[in-house]
């Protein structure tokens, strides 16, 4: 795509990034089909296409309206349509971008800045919330794991499980009590700064247990592992933090990451007990499958638990959730929920299992079903067997 910014960003790092990606951008409209807000509103700006042509306009000098900002504040940031493009076009990247640029043009009104700054002051502040912690059996391997900020209060059994989990496959788990939010909520809210931010307090916190030999950062969210791993991009200007926001990227991983390269030990625990039999329907978050692309890793180890997976038509298509999208754009959130809960409920599983502590808080809003982390379901499951490696 022939582009010519303007003077204001023509010269700066995200303007020749956004550049880059647009220039790779060739409008075939193949991301229109796996986008949620435009299959919902049938609206170009409410597509993936529309909105890059608005954000080229704006970069070109064009000045943003509130109709611009309403259309980019839409997006969910699913990245569904990054894994479609043929072309490999960063979209979230360049939303972030014009995102920034069109908050500077565009004044929010007083009760849309004042919603905005109070998630910013809740929601990411760790301390406000209960944290939890635990001990389990030492073991020689170790890898650390964010404890977050929603997730201990909201939803405090999940790194619980995890570490039961790992502590069976010899591995300790360490949470050290100065990390904290990983930034991604502040990022969805454009406080570039904040997110920043909460990311040196965590790389502070984890950098002695990485000196001393932890193999990875475990992230049981898979929200906040799509934010720990882009720590490299983060911080990358930063003089003091780039080298080692990079190496904490790279450790960064998933808990499904982590189960499934211990599979051999795991299926001889799994072994010793009866199969579970329950019939589940995974949902994989957007943050899994589009962000860290995580596809199909949770759903083998839930069959090999004995688990009887239903189709899911449209597994790809976002529940709603996206951090504070649910939030801030409370009528469409419900629509993509109600649309996500039909088809994960057509299969009649007794239970929903997930791996996002947003779209399970997200999901139980309108499900008559339980929704549990799935790792949740396999410390029971392990816990049955009895067994230790």
């Amino acid at each position: 795509m022939e582009t010519h910014l303007a003077d204001f960003i023509r010269d700066t790092r995200e303007g020749r990034e956004a550049k880059e990606i647009l220039r790779q951008c060739v409008h075939c409209g193949l991301c229109t089909a796996t986008c949620p807000t435009y299959q919902l509103l049938g609206d170009e700006l409410d597509g993936p296409r529309g909105r890059i042509y608005l954000i080229k306009q704006v970069l070109e000098g064009t000045p943003a309206s509130a109709r611009t900002q309403l259309h980019l504040d839409r997006c969910l940031t699913c990245c569904a349509c990054e894994t479609t493009c043929p072309s490999g076009v960063r979209y979230a990247r360049l939303l972030e971008i014009g995102r920034a640029v069109v908050a500077h043009q565009v004044p929010r009104s007083p009760l849309d800045r004042l919603a905005r700054t109070g998630l910013r002051a809740s929601l990411s502040r760790a301390n406000l919330l209960v944290p939890t912690r635990r001990a389990h059996g030492r073991h020689d391997r170790h890898m650390l794991v964010l404890a977050g900020c929603v997730q201990p209060a909201l939803l405090p059994n999940i790194n619980a499980a995890a570490a039961r989990v790992l502590d069976r496959l010899g591995i300790e788990l360490r949470e050290p009590a100065a990390a904290g939010c990983c930034g991604a909520l502040r990022h969805h809210l454009d406080d570039t700064s904040g997110a920043q931010t909460a990311a040196r307090r965590n790389i502070d916190a984890w950098w002695p247990e990485i000196e001393a030999g932890a193999e990875a950062i475990v992230v049981t969210a898979s929200g906040c592992g799509t934010e720990v791993k882009d720590y490299w991009h983060l911080l990358q200007d930063d003089g003091h933090y780039a080298d080692k926001a990079v190496r904490v990227s790279a450790l960064a991983r998933d808990i499904v990451e982590v189960v499934a390269n211990e599979l051999e030990a795991l299926s001889a625990l799994l072994a010793e007990g009866a199969a579970a039999g329950a019939r589940i329907a995974f949902h994989a978050p957007c943050s899994l499958q589009h962000g860290q692309r995580l596809r199909n890793v949770v759903e083998p180890l839930l069959t090999a638990a004995g688990f009887v997976l239903t189709p899911v038509a449209d597994a790809h298509l976002c529940c709603g959730s996206a951090g504070t999208y649910s939030l801030l754009q409370a009528k469409l959130a419900k629509r993509l929920r109600r649309d996500k809960l039909s088809k994960l409920m057509a299969g009649e599983p007794s239970l929903i299992a997930s791996a996002n502590v947003g779209c399970i808080a997200h999901m139980r809003g309108g499900c008559r079903l339980p929704v549990r982390h799935w790792i949740e379901l396999l410390d029971e499951r392990l816990g049955a067997a009895g067994g230790k490696a």
